[in-house]
């Protein structure tokens, strides 16, 4: 349980320097910077460091052009002997997008002229039934020919008292459902006249282009020309796949150098100055901090202040969890509720024994433990979710305490033979099904919440230990105190219930209440013994009255935080009773369906009691254990790097429309 060493850094150096000195703390891929303000009390007459970057513009037209080639945007590991200057990635970048913006134009304009030919070929095709040359029609001298289409509705007003029709030739080309297809001629003197009645009715005109030939002719030429610009939209689409696939690698590389210059360079805003020098502080992992010190003391003008992250705690250092492969995968619950304060212990181990302990002790089945084992893999290995690591060791424990049990996709005599047989026992090592397992696990699952909320102040103490907070060590609720109240409460009565030995004498009474007494009176001494000299309250009345009802809380939490753990024996016990509604369900329909509904049942228990197990298991970590010992206030490390996913690129399949 524990947390990777940090360092703290403050650098101090000639402006001019900045750039170097924040490039070697990026290409260090250890540096997390932190305000300046946070490490020194006066910053008068500093300003902050610039938050533009030369990089962007380059990086904005290399974005533009793969956005142009659809590259699936992405950082892949380049040539060590791979490092541009500016000028070279901005020369680049503007060859690049100048190249792919003319090829982009070419295809823009034939796709323009593709969908143009398309919508005149959609409107051409409603008037085929007119043999006449078009160009003939619309440009009569003294007669005005109109094409469009109106609503059906509205044609069957046309030459009704509202809508006069003697100055106006009208024919029907083409019922289109809600729609008719049609065009009217009218003398030129009466257009405008005739043009604001068939507004009225919402006429829709048609544009036509240049039509020498009759509308049939031109549908026709329209497919014809149609055709060609397909063929060469195909060819210039091609030729930008093609180009895409060769330059791929090459774009990526120039891509995933500037982006990364361009992230080292954004630490600048981190930096304050002062005429012609700059600060910048931050924190650095112990097994980077001397190579980076020596790195940045080459620089001209710099200078580079060392300390441990221990000795700055008022900073709030920030915190990189350090552990084993096996107990890692829980890091996800850790880093969820949150991440420890520097000098808290890290209860990732402590989650991954409990967690696993807890889940498999309620989710006792050798089959149900084996598939969820399953998923757990394929979520890791396949779908690469983080809480697939998780199940896999919960399936496990799963499949060991089904073996106690004796129970196997819910049959719960499945694994007599072994045990009878072969181990030669009477019979299994737990019944589930017995009257008098349901007083047993009961009590059992009561003695372990009294353990593991016993551990968790424990761990509460030696935490105080560490970040010398002396008062909350000795007089907190989960201090020294709290433990001692809790333990003697909880020995008193186990030793009267169980073992008929009665501890609860008077010396055994008053120590018990002196433990309680320390506790309400916890904020003044516990300030005491910090040396807070205001440890007086401002009124020692509202003081006892407020930390009576506090007083109150404070045993109701002992209570249900150990009653929580009952939640234990009752999923032992549910998921033996939901199975046996499954068989109970599958002998009633009879043998045809009995294998089916056992399947299925199976099934439906094994997915929803996974999910249950893993929502309750947590809650008691988070709620009754957590609460304990663990703050989780702390902020996480993170260093300024590319997260670099692959050494290839990638090609991304994009649906046109």
């Amino acid at each position: 349980m524990s947390v990777e060493n940090i360092k703290a850094f403050s650098i101090i150096g000639h402006t001019k320097a900045l750039d170097d000195v924040v490039l070697t703390l990026g290409s260090s891929k250890a540096f997390h910077p932190d305000e300046v303000s946070n490490f020194f009390s006066n910053t008068t007459g500093f300003t902050r460091g610039p938050t533009s970057s030369t990089y962007a513009e380059p990086l904005a037209r290399i974005n533009n052009a793969m956005r142009i080639l659809e590259i699936q945007p992405q950082y892949i590991r380049t040539k060590k002997k791979f490092n541009p200057d500016y000028e070279t990635i901005d020369d680049y970048s503007r060859r690049l997008l100048s190249k792919v913006e003319r090829i982009a134009g070419k295809q823009s304009q034939l796709q323009t002229e593709y969908n143009e030919c398309k919508r005149a070929r959609e409107e051409t095709k409603h008037f085929v039934s007119i043999d006449q040359n078009l160009e003939e029609l619309l440009r009569m001298e003294y007669v005005k020919a109109v094409f469009g289409r109106m609503p059906k509705e509205n044609v069957k007003k046309l030459g009704t008292e509202n809508y006069n029709m003697d100055y106006i030739e009208f024919i029907e080309s083409q019922d289109e459902g809600s729609y008719v297809w049609c065009a009217y001629f009218v003398p030129l003197t009466m257009y405008e006249k005739a043009e604001r009645m068939f507004s009225r009715l919402y006429f829709e005109k048609s544009s036509f282009g240049s039509m020498d030939v009759s509308p049939a002719e031109q549908y026709k030429r329209l497919n014809a020309d149609i055709d060609k610009l397909k063929e060469k939209l195909d060819q210039i689409n091609k030729k930008i796949e093609n180009y895409a696939d060769e330059k791929r690698k090459k774009i990526l590389s120039y891509y995933t150098k500037a982006s990364e210059i361009n992230l080292y360079l954004s630490i600048k805003s981190h930096a304050m100055a002062r005429g012609n020098s700059f600060c910048l502080t931050g924190w650095v992992s112990e097994k980077a901090a001397d190579s980076l010190k020596k790195k940045l003391e080459k620089i001209e003008s710099v200078e580079v202040s060392v300390s441990n992250a221990k000795d700055e705690l008022r900073l709030s250092p920030p915190v990189k969890l350090k552990n084993c492969f096996l107990t890692r995968p829980f890091q996800f619950y850790t880093e969820m509720y949150g991440v420890p304060k520097y000098k808290e212990i890290d209860p990732t181990n402590f989650i991954a024994f409990t967690y696993v302990l807890l889940f498999g002790i309620m989710f006792g089945d050798v089959g149900h433990g084996f598939c969820v084992a399953i998923a757990g893999l394929i979520m890791w290995f396949v779908r690469q979710m983080p809480i697939g690591k998780i199940l896999l060791p919960c399936g496990i424990s799963g499949m060991f305490f089904g073996a106690l049990y004796g129970s196997v996709f819910g049959f719960e005599n499945a694994m007599d033979w072994f045990y009878k047989g072969i181990l030669h026992m009477p019979e299994k090592p737990v019944e589930v099904m017995s009257s008098s397992f349901t007083s047993q696990i009961l009590l059992i699952a009561i003695g372990i919440g009294i353990a593991l909320l016993c551990i968790a102040m424990m761990l509460n103490i030696y935490t105080s230990f560490r970040q010398r907070s002396f008062g909350k060590m000795l007089f907190d609720t989960s201090g020294i105190a709290g433990l001692l109240f809790y333990g003697m409460i909880c020995a008193g009565l186990i030793s009267t219930m169980m073992l008929g030995v009665n501890l609860f004498s008077i010396p055994y009474i008053i120590a018990i209440v002196v433990m309680f007494a320390l506790i309400f009176l916890r904020e003044p001494l516990g300030k005491l013994v910090d040396g807070d000299p205001d440890w007086k309250p401002e009124s020692w009345g509202n003081f006892i009255l407020e930390n009576i009802f506090e007083s109150i809380e404070v045993l109701l939490s002992y209570l249900s935080n150990t009653m929580s753990f009952l939640r234990v024996a009752a999923f032992v016990l549910v998921h033996a009773g939901m199975m046996q509604v499954v068989f109970t369900l599958a002998e009633t329909v009879g043998s045809v369906g009995y294998i089916p509904v056992v399947i299925i049942g199976n099934g439906l228990v094994c997915a929803l009691e996974a999910l249950l197990v893993c929502i309750q298991v947590l809650r008691l970590e988070y709620y009754e254990m957590f609460s304990r010992f663990y703050s989780g206030e702390g902020r996480p490390y993170e260093p300024v790097k590319l997260n670099i996913i692959s050494n290839k690129p990638t090609k991304l399949n994009l649906i046109k429309n």
